[in-house]
């Protein structure tokens, strides 16, 4: 990065205003950040290696038809319901709008705890090993391989998302995937597959 503002800073006219050679560096870090084929910190592109992995990945818990959820995972609880709380039913369109909140968490911790009711009142406890479910760390995603440019930003974070609803666990992976040109010609920014994968189910 601090070669691209020097280069910038040596091209431009010492006629040029301040304000203006503040916004044009500005504008000119924006580009670059929000570039699929910029890595933060490097400014060089990565070539992919397939299967694609991750070396750290995002994650977040989410209870629905709970009483008293609670999930701890990575020396914190994800979630925390007072013990007689129960939680809403699932919202419409659950899958498409949960994120992974918790960032940059290591490959893997011990596995996640989760004590809940279910809403007939029986009580659970559950592990699940994050780190065993994802242990060939692969990025999960049905975009052919051939539609994924060989050089793109590093993939080195995953998002993992753990659902409790009533008595069923499951586990999924969210992933954005950039692909060598848009699927609808007349949309630029359909040039990404976004794709919400489940991984580990389990009913109690």
């Amino acid at each position: 990065m601090k070669r691209f503002f020097d280069a910038m800073r040596h091209n431009l006219p010492r006629s040029t205003p301040g304000a203006l050679y503040a916004l044009i560096l500005i504008t000119g870090c924006s580009n670059a950040m929000t570039s699929p084929h910029f890595q933060f910190g490097e400014g060089d592109a990565v070539r992919n290696t397939f299967p694609l992995k991750f070396k750290e990945h995002n994650f977040s818990a989410f209870c629905y038809n709970t009483i008293g959820c609670k999930v701890f995972y990575a020396g914190m609880y994800m979630t925390r319901d007072d013990d007689n709380e129960k939680s809403p039913p699932p919202p419409p369109e659950l899958l498409k709008n949960m994120r992974a909140g918790h960032l940059a968490i290591d490959n893997f911790p011990p596995p996640a705890i989760v004590t809940w009711r279910s809403l007939d009142g029986v009580a659970h406890e559950a592990k699940v090993d994050i780190g065993a479910i994802f242990k060939d760390r692969r990025i999960l995603h049905h975009a052919p391989e051939q539609e994924i440019p060989a050089e793109t930003a590093a993939l080195d974070g995953a998002n993992i998302i753990l659902l409790v609803i009533d008595r069923t666990i499951s586990v999924y992976m969210k992933t954005t995937i950039y692909l060598k040109k848009p699927r609808d010609p007349s949309n630029p920014l359909s040039n990404t597959s976004h794709e919400m994968t489940l991984a580990y189910t389990h009913t109690y």
